[in-house]
């Protein structure tokens, strides 16, 4: 029987940020990965000969400065400069592109003066409100079952003085709209629509929401409250896809001396006494470790590898409850040029182009998800990663990648008859943009919801590993008991995009989990 100090279930970079902090500290760290490469959801792989791309997350928002100063990600290859910041453009028919410049729209270009001075009075808003929740997203949450330590006490009274700060009418003003949706503080503030439709989908991308849905506003704030290489709002193209920031990760683990087994899959957990004390293999191979450190979702760690049978019933309930059907798809295209997007010019081909021109398209391509029918007129974010990343295809040819809403997890009339429909009207909508699209392509691969679930080992295809809304987040993340990244198994911890503070490549709960593991031993 094999032995190490710590384990670590699931290769994605939240379970390499564990298992490489964890090593740094000085502990014999085993990382198990199901798959036969590492990354998860953050790879880059081929999809087409010549074709390649980022898996599912395609650009970098939220990368945690501390994991990327900890795991000295520079020296293991990760590169983070200005030209690789990308800017937001909202595509519309009738009007020309606007874009968002800069970090997150320190430049609005392509409206009118007005909406731009109303669109820096909101920016500001947005950022300092963000600012506020900022340091409950980048640390364990609040511990509300009693004997806080006097670090606890202090971050507790500093996210205090950072509401305090905003002043009593901005301070009013944050707990008026915390919990409002996102379409009405826009109507309060801004005129157009494109600008708005860009903010409404930026809101709900990945949730199953709409913008006129209660707490949909949480969503910007989150987004927001990220930054890459110490900017707020900074959106990144990282050169070799999402794979490339995976890999400096894994250089970092591997230095660090994390051993990595690849095609390892995990069939349990094993309990003795109410304490984690290793797993147990597929091949029915047994590993010990003093603590198991899962990046796996919640609901798939407690009640496939531990099993109800370990745990309270009200426990397992609230595991069963926990809502993680996604309703975001993913589209790659090998296209034998780069296509045309109309109005475009060549440095917005090389950002992100969303299409949602108003709050209304974003709220009717949510309306047919909410009864198990995907949107015939569908919202969505569009990056030509190999503009700017040669690297990525063929010579002369493009990829375009692509997050698609809305498309439930479960369709009414099943994906396998539906997702040709889906792709229809993908492609219909894309043909509205940039027209002549459609014979461009060499290969198309729609990924839904369900076929995120099964590559990616992703439950309910959701990215976030369940949903980000007001009751599950921070002390309900996943679910009150186990909120602070251990869990009611002693020696068992929560590393992975279902633990606070949620998805995104951020790297932060495999950070804060290793911190609250060691903070334990000591």
């Amino acid at each position: 029987m094999t032995s190490s100090d710590a384990i670590v279930i699931g290769g994605g970079h939240n379970g390499l940020v564990c298992a490489a902090v964890l090593a740094k500290s000085g502990r014999k760290v085993l990382l198990l990965e199901a798959a036969s490469e590492l990354g998860g959801a953050a790879r880059t792989e081929e999809f087409a000969p010549g074709f390649r791309v980022s898996s599912v997350a395609h650009l970098l928002n939220r990368l945690h400065p501390e994991v990327v100063k900890l795991l000295d990600l520079a020296k293991h290859g990760l590169v983070l400069q200005p030209e690789q910041s990308v800017p937001s453009l909202s595509l519309s028919t009738w009007d020309g592109p606007l874009t968002l410049a800069g970090a997150y729209g320190d430049d609005l270009v392509g409206a009118q003066a007005s909406e731009q001075a109303a669109w820096r009075s909101l920016r500001a808003q947005l950022f300092r409100y963000a600012g506020v929740l900022k340091p409950f997203l980048s640390r364990r949450p609040p511990d509300l079952r009693g004997g806080n330590s006097l670090a606890e006490t202090f971050s507790l009274g500093q996210a205090g003085w950072a509401l305090k700060k905003l002043g009593k009418e901005d301070m009013r003003d944050f707990l008026r709209v915390i919990l409002m949706n996102v379409a009405d503080l826009l109507d309060e503030q801004l005129t157009d629509d494109r600008l708005k439709g860009l903010l409404a989908f930026d809101a709900v991308l990945g949730s199953h929401l709409g913008p006129r849905s209660p707490t949909s506003l949480l969503g910007l704030y989150y987004r927001l409250a990220g930054d890459v290489g110490g900017v707020p709002g900074a959106q990144f193209a990282p050169k070799g896809g999402m794979g490339a920031v995976v890999s400096a990760i894994a250089g970092s683990a591997a230095a660090a001396g994390v051993t990595v087994r690849t095609e390892a899959v995990v069939r349990t957990i094993r309990i003795e006494n109410g304490r984690a004390t290793g797993v147990i293999l597929a091949d029915g191979e047994e590993l010990s470790a003093a603590t198991v450190v899962s990046a796996a979702d919640p609901a798939t760690t407690f009640l496939e590898l531990v099993g109800p049978r370990e745990l309270d019933t009200g426990f397992v309930r609230k595991m069963r409850n926990i809502r993680n059907r996604g309703d975001a798809a993913k589209l790659h295209l090998a296209l034998d040029r780069p296509p045309e997007f109309a109005g475009v010019d060549s440095a917005g081909h090389r950002g992100r182009l969303v299409i949602a021109p108003s709050v209304d398209h974003v709220e009717r391509a949510f309306n047919p998800c909410k009864y198990g029918e995907f949107s015939p007129a569908p919202v969505m974010e569009v990056t030509l990663p190999s503009l700017s990343d040669p690297s990525l295809a063929p010579d002369g040819a493009c990829v375009l990648s692509a997050v698609i809403q809305y498309a439930p997890y479960r369709l009414r009339e099943g994906w396998q008859s539906g997702k040709a429909k889906f792709l229809a009207a993908i492609m219909a909508k894309l043909e509205e943009h940039a027209p002549g699209i459609g014979k461009r392509v060499r290969h198309a691969d729609l990924l839904t919801p369900a076929d995120l679930e099964q590559r990616y080992r992703m439950p309910g295809g959701h990215w976030h590993h369940g949903e980000l809304q007001a009751d599950q987040m921070l002390v309900s993340r996943p679910v009150f008991g186990a909120e602070g990244y251990d869990t009611p198994i002693g020696g068992l911890f929560l590393c992975g995009a279902g633990s606070h503070p949620g998805g995104g490549v951020s790297g932060a709960p495999g950070l804060n989990a290793a911190r609250r593991i060691l903070a334990m031993e000591r």
